[in-house]
């Protein structure tokens, strides 16, 4: 049994360094313990008055994912909240497009059903009479746009952010280190057997210590990032759509765990906003050398870093640019194009890219991204971690919760917006 002391320090520990050494001195299962406190801790933080201990008699969840029922997390919610009902059901997806649905379900499965919890997969209208809340097993609901639920006018959805940060956070320093050390060299040198020249390596690592890291979306996942960023000495700056003037402004009120991410909008030494190009140019003109794109696709977002934006990254610094929002974000063609041009020439360049989404996707085998040798491409996992299932449940139970008191829920969705 892990001794509350050590509990209590690690749980009220704000610096990432000390938690870490603190975790050092755990066995597994106590790892495992710190996790689902923190997971309980963020629900008894953001669950509203009350707590979890509600009645829900006739509250009928089904949760339509494609892997089998993290019974430790469902079960966990089923003992914390009595009278639910929760259904589990592992539906395959095709193996190379994780939105498209490739097994059909029972006729009927959603006809009591009053909450959903689901990545794609949406009943037609007629098909779920009772349902009145959806949530969405990714931070992103631009799938979902088309759907007559994303309208609903009483219906509420939810989404997943606040489950990517730190996982995506890890991917962000895993590829940019990566290139920055010449990792590429490095393993095709073991895969030689060769013990390089130390020649070939001096003077081509950068390290990241006092360099400006521009973060475009500072939403839960770009505040993960600007925590790493700050770990490693980097100066952030910070760039959203609407105006952060004042403290409360710059508060993130969706799901967050303890200690994680910048939950009150402290580390950015300066913030940037607007939607239009004028200020989006002021942003990136402010000597970035690593660019960080977190936004979402949406009909305003849509090819937002085109020519004149990697002119501007790649002649002021020779900027690295990292995507783990959406392809459709960048013009890909005026990418490459920044991507291939050589140091010092007229248009600029950019020293190197870290994909983990590309338009279209899957990228098909013959294009020439997978052929340059400055680019990272991934196939959109940064995201995949097991704390995200954990988070995303827990994110669930606290909204079950609030939805019985009539409460405002966590991460609505912003049909607006669009996310």
């Amino acid at each position: 049994m892990l001794r509350p002391s050590l509990l209590s320090a690690y749980s009220k520990s704000e610096c990432s360094s000390c938690r870490a050494c603190l975790q050092a001195q755990l066995s597994v299962t106590a790892k495992r313990q710190i996790l689902r406190s923190f997971s309980k801790s963020a629900r008894s933080s953001q669950v509203g008055t009350g707590g979890t201990n509600v009645d829900l008699s006739g509250e009928n969840v089904l949760c339509i994912l494609p892997f089998s029922e993290p019974e430790e997390y469902t079960n966990e919610l089923r003992e914390s909240i009595p009278g639910l009902k929760l259904t589990w059901i592992d539906q395959k997806v095709h193996p190379l497009n994780a939105w498209q649905n490739d097994t059909p379900l029972p006729p009927g499965i959603f006809q009591d059903v009053t909450s959903l919890m689901t990545l794609r997969m949406l009943p037609k209208p007629e098909e779920a009479p009772r349902l009145r809340y959806v949530h969405v097993y990714s931070a992103g609901t631009e799938h979902l746009a088309s759907t007559p639920w994303f309208a609903h006018p009483e219906v509420v959805m939810t989404s997943s952010s606040g489950c990517h940060g730190p996982q995506i956070a890890e991917w962000v320093f895993l590829t940019l280190l990566a290139q920055t050390h010449q990792f590429k060299t490095m393993l095709k040198w073991q895969d030689e057997s060769r013990w390089g020249y130390f020649a070939d390596h001096y003077g081509r690592a950068t390290e990241l210590r006092g360099q400006r890291m521009g973060i475009l979306g500072y939403g839960s996942i770009g505040r993960h990032i600007a925590q790493a960023a700050q770990g490693f000495g980097m100066d952030v700056i910070a760039f959203t759509g609407s105006e952060k003037r004042t403290p409360e402004s710059r508060r993130d009120t969706t799901y967050f765990e303890p200690g994680s991410g910048d939950p009150d909008g402290l580390i950015p030494s300066a913030w940037y906003s607007g939607l239009d190009k004028a200020s989006l140019h002021n942003f990136l003109e402010q000597d970035i050398d690593v660019l960080v794109v977190t936004v979402p696709a949406t009909p305003q977002t849509r090819k937002m870093l085109g020519d004149a934006e990697f002119r501007i990254l790649a002649q002021k610094r020779q900027a690295f640019v990292s995507n783990i929002g959406r392809g459709e974000v960048i013009d890909q063609d005026a990418l490459i194009r920044y991507l291939k041009n050589s140091p010092g020439s007229v248009e600029g360049s950019l020293r190197g890219a870290a994909l983990d989404v590309t338009n279209p996707e899957p990228l098909p085998d013959n294009h020439e991204l997978w052929q340059l040798p400055n680019v990272t491409i991934t196939p959109h996992v940064s995201g995949a971690a097991t704390g995200y299932i954990r988070r995303s449940v827990d994110i669930l139970g606290i909204n079950i919760g609030r939805l019985q008191r009539g409460e405002t829920l966590l991460n609505v969705v912003n049909r607006g917006r669009g996310y």
